[in-house]
């Protein structure tokens, strides 16, 4: 009988040693790299049409009848990407876990490009009337299918490639992309901003989505280069990823979802206080985009490094040192922009987006899909994170209406509440930091 034992091991044991063999190697800093300039081109097309949509899109692609309901539509229509978001996140999300991490990156890297130079290119209201509202709206849905799946993707594939006790800091390369966007969208759009209005209006404000051209052709070369992530797939006979995510981790997928509420901080900076600073308050508009520029350069650093933190205490603790911190600033940025305090502006805004918000976006992306098995890990990631991001999307519209319900006050409280809400679940949350990776998502 050890005879029989013995001789069925060695088959068994080869077979390992020939899929180890066949399975790619682990290429972190090509990963990281990928999945930086992935996040790129996603948030650097994100800054630029919520800079848009807070100032120019009001006159340039809706009525002029009623200016209030002007803006509540150019915000909203940046809000409506967010109702794509899940679908991308669960359709793309299907095909990363059944066949390919890396197809999956492809497909929303090119819709993402493409919607955003073809924004560019749309004629206004004046030109085409309500249809250049639809094509908008078209437009803008195909960047939220887009953006749905980019953030799961890549920090799945990111994660699955990076060393054990070195998660954190290499997947930190998503939302340290995501700043590089952020701060070259403020850097291309300042400019602009400057020029006479009639330039403006008439074709200024086309060039910073035109450009998306070249952030898009520099990450396809990167990507295209990228091996696939070795790690388990779905398999054929499991079904949908989606159901079997809900049916065996449907706890983790509503924990996340919660927890996303947390961004409700970055769009209400970068859209709302941007509008509310500029239409009600009368501060300069070139001021408030260079501010919320100098401060996501600042993160670009902070977010490795948050990240880098969460490798050796734990995720945890990150995130909620960053919640606290996040809803005390937050109250005094408002209340800064309410008095026209310029410095005190300036100083809260470097510290909440530059310093403190880096605890969540340094953390979020490996938190999540800590969270789930590897089958089923990019569509539970997708599938929480992007109906969360609704909310999230629609926040800048929610804030108009709370500030003129009752004031900044209003705004305040509803931001540090959807806060205190994510901060309350990661309390309810496994740390998953000193996890092995085929562990993960094990009960």
């Amino acid at each position: 009988m050890e005879t029989v034992r013995t001789a069925t091991a060695a088959p068994e044991t080869a077979s390992l040693k020939l899929r180890e063999a066949e399975s790619p190697a682990k290429s972190p800093k090509k990963a990281a790299l990928a999945s930086l300039l992935g996040s790129t081109l996603e948030y650097y097309d994100f800054v630029i049409y919520g800079t848009a949509s807070a100032l120019l899109f009001n006159h340039l692609f809706f009525p002029q009848g009623d200016p209030v309901v002007a803006t509540i539509g150019s915000l909203a229509s940046f809000g409506v990407a967010y109702i794509a978001r899940p679908i991308g996140g669960l359709v793309m999300g299907h095909v990363g876990d059944k066949i390919s991490r890396k197809t999956a990156l492809m497909v929303t890297l090119m819709i993402m490009g493409i919607a955003s130079i073809s924004i560019g290119l749309l004629p206004t209201y004046g030109q085409i009337g309500i249809w250049a509202t639809v094509l908008l709206m078209i437009a803008r849905i195909a960047q939220g299918f887009s953006a749905g799946a980019e953030a799961a993707g890549a920090s799945t594939l990111t994660m699955e490639h990076s060393p054990e006790g070195k998660r954190g800091f290499f997947t930190s390369s998503v939302m340290a992309g995501c700043s590089v966007g952020n701060v070259l969208a403020g850097l291309v759009f300042i400019p602009f901003l400057m020029l006479p209005e009639e330039h403006l209006m008439s074709w200024g404000w086309r060039v910073p989505f035109l450009l998306s051209t070249l952030v898009l052709v520099v990450a396809y070369f990167v990507r295209t280069r990228l091996e696939e992530a070795p790690t388990e797939k779905a398999e054929e006979d499991a079904g949908a990823p989606a159901l079997a995510v809900l049916r065996t981790q449907g706890i983790d997928v509503a924990r996340v979802f919660l927890i996303t509420f947390f961004a409700v901080v970055q769009t209400t900076f970068n859209v709302y206080a941007l509008a509310y600073a500029t239409n009600e308050i009368g501060i300069d508009r070139s001021f408030m985009v260079m501010v919320n520029t100098i401060a996501l350069g600042l993160s670009i650093g902070t977010i490795p490094l948050a990240a880098w933190v969460s490798d050796r205490i734990g995720r945890k603790p990150v995130l909620l040192f960053g919640a606290i911190t996040c809803a005390i600033t937050t109250y005094f940025y408002f209340q800064a922009i309410s008095e026209a305090d310029l410095v005190m502006i300036f100083a809260l805004c470097l510290v909440n987006q530059g310093l403190f918000y880096s605890c969540w976006n340094g953390v979020w992306t490996i938190f999540f899909p800590e969270m789930f098995a590897a089958p089923v890990r990019y569509t539970g990631m997708a599938m929480g994170n992007q109906l969360g991001l609704i909310i999230v999307g629609f926040a800048p519209t929610i804030a108009t209406a709370l500030y003129a319900w009752n004031g900044w006050e209003a705004v305040a409280g509803f931001i540090i509440g959807a806060i205190a809400l994510s901060a309350a679940v990661i309390l309810t949350t496994k740390e998953t930091a000193f996890t092995k990776l085929e562990d993960l998502g094990k009960k």
